[in-house]
């Protein structure tokens, strides 16, 4: 698929998202990427990830795994185009795992798919289980990157995204007062800061 515009498929469906947003990581940020609201449409999905499958399929993959919740149905998607194995993994015990039958063999080389790379957290969880099965983690692909990190792979996007995040204690947005916080990811942690 050529001339792909991503942001564009973003923005129609509603996956680009302004306002006042608590991140997982304790951080605030003005604008949001709602992944799931792209991958709602099966057709926008193979768009998107087609972008990414370009960038990839050269690496000699085996597997593609996803770790849940935001990583499942991208690699089942980079999995389908690629023609490879798609599996995920999740927590348990909030202990990142591989489970439900699911195999990892010794030198397996490994794309990790996720929605959105922001901190990295659940990556570099999922890169930690693949690599201790003897799995060969080679990269981490995604829709939208927005980390400014290394994070210790390489990361192959359909779009670098450059969002202004603040420190919960000096948000801009929390000082102007307009805008409630919200929660939008999955992950879940104690308290909301203001």
């Amino acid at each position: 698929m050529k001339n792909v515009d991503v942001i564009q498929i973003l923005k129609d469906c509603d996956a680009l998202l302004e306002g006042h947003f608590l991140l997982s990581s304790g951080m605030h940020s003005n604008r949001y990427v709602q992944c799931a609201k792209v991958l709602r449409f099966p057709d926008q999905a193979e768009k998107v990830l087609s972008t990414v499958v370009e960038k990839i399929k050269d690496l000699d993959i085996d597997l593609v795994v996803g770790p849940a919740m935001g990583g499942v149905v991208v690699s089942y998607e980079l999995g389908r185009q690629l023609g490879k194995e798609a599996i995920f993994t999740e927590r348990k015990d909030n202990e990142m795992q591989l489970r439900r039958g699911f195999e990892v063999k010794p030198g397996d080389r490994i794309i990790i798919a996720e929605d959105v790379v922001t901190t990295g957290k659940s990556t570099k969880e999922t890169k930690k289980v693949l690599e201790a099965m003897g799995g060969v983690v080679v990269g981490v692909a995604c829709i939208a990157n927005r980390t400014k990190d290394d994070i210790g792979m390489p990361i192959y996007s359909a779009i670098d995204l450059d969002i202004t995040v603040y420190e919960a204690d000096n948000c801009e947005l929390c000082k102007e007062g307009k805008i409630e916080l919200v929660k939008p990811g999955s992950r879940e942690f104690k308290e909301l800061k203001k």
